[in-house]
């Protein structure tokens, strides 16, 4: 796994455990407000949404720029073109909640690392590394989702991961795809 891959591991294990362990400690999560409060889970939830689809925005438009193959540049489009819509769609749930998307250090310092190591790399090296990574944030971002609408206690979030969690399935096939095409091992799990 190389280096952007693994920062999307380390980010996304050491949120879920932050929430798990504010979920045991009875806390009801960093997004959470006096007028409309949000569960461990729904807070996990929403901090990681609302970074993720950014990140997805900006590493996309750099993969759109700097892919060597039509099919990552088209692929990347597609990851600004459809994450534009999430991030509005999250945002207004958020607004009718009256609910301010906590700030997230640890997994904005790891995104803006990734986008760092993707804008300083070419050719076939930023194609595996924006590819693999790809495949892990999906597979991750497919988990979160999942679990929101599982676990999660707001209805109108569990319905915003119910409508988004097909679209993300999508882009992580696509993306296994992709990492088919350039002979990526990506334990297709």
């Amino acid at each position: 796994m190389n280096k952007t891959a693994s920062l999307f591991v380390v980010a996304f294990i050491a949120l879920g455990s932050a929430a798990m362990n504010a979920h045991a400690a009875g806390d009801p999560g960093p997004a959470a407000s006096a007028a409309t409060p949000l569960s461990a889970a729904d807070a996990n939830f929403v901090a990681q949404a609302n970074l993720g689809a950014p990140f997805q925005i900006d590493s996309g438009r750099v993969a759109e720029k700097k892919g060597t193959t039509t099919a990552i540049r088209e692929y990347a489009r597609l990851m600004v073109e459809t994450h534009i819509p999430m991030v509005n769609a999250l945002n207004t749930v958020l607004r009718h909640k009256n609910i301010s998307a906590p700030p997230n250090t640890l997994l904005h310092g790891a995104y803006d690392a990734m986008i760092a190591s993707l804008k300083a790399e070419h050719g076939a090296a930023l194609d595996r590394d924006y590819v693999e990574g790809q495949v892990e944030y999906q597979k991750g971002n497919a988990a979160l989702f999942r679990d929101e609408i599982a676990h999660g206690d707001d209805p109108e979030l569990k319905e915003f991961a119910r409508q988004t969690l097909p679209k993300i399935e999508d882009h992580l096939q696509k993306a296994l795809d992709l990492a088919k095409r350039l002979d990526l091992d990506t334990g297709r799990s």
